[in-house]
């Protein structure tokens, strides 16, 4: 996976719209806003992401290809869904199987973009409460395994004042201690 803050120029989403030249981001500050990820090689991934599921009481995963094939006429409608910035209630973790794409996330305070280029292997977790929103690349393909604590859902909270008051917002704003 490559960090680096989101150039906000407009044009397709699914453009890496890094800065020239790229401003990467740390690994500290990944940290700082509770962002964790790691490479696990997609060949034998099954005995390394068990692990990492029970480790974290994740009891259900599913697949889901993101792709124009795949989702058909609905392809464009489902992107655009996935890119509108909202929260989760619950800690967004996902492994890459195939292809990639780019997992935008709010760095707080300053309220940055911190854009996630991540490709097949990348095992990504985003903390409940933190602002974000997801893009294939240029690709137009994604295949990800979804880790869930209980059943499988998808729930965002798009941004606004229910989200702001929301209480896994507020947790998180806690926890990365930043004044809200």
């Amino acid at each position: 996976m490559r960090a680096y803050y989101f150039d906000n120029l407009p044009g397709d989403q699914r453009l890496p719209h890094d800065f020239n030249p790229s401003r990467p981001v740390d690994p500290d500050t990944l940290q700082s806003i509770k962002v964790e990820s790691w490479y696990i090689p997609v060949e034998g991934h099954e005995d390394k992401l068990d692990g990492v599921a029970k480790e974290r009481d994740y009891r259900n995963r599913d697949v889901i290809e993101i792709s124009k094939n795949g989702l058909g006429d609905i392809y464009e409608e489902k992107l655009k869904g996935f890119y509108k910035e909202h929260i989760h209630e619950d800690e967004e973790i996902r492994y890459i199987l195939q292809g990639g794409g780019f997992f935008d996330v709010r760095q707080a305070p300053s309220d940055q973009w911190i854009r996630l280029a991540v490709s097949a292997g990348d095992l990504l977790v985003i903390p409940a409460g933190i602002y974000h929103r997801f893009t294939v690349d240029e690709r137009n393909l994604t295949r990800t395994v979804r880790l869930f604590k209980d059943e499988p859902k998808w729930s965002a909270i798009y941004r606004g004042t229910e989200s702001e008051s929301n209480p896994h917002r507020i947790e998180y704003i806690k926890s990365i201690s930043v004044a809200a």
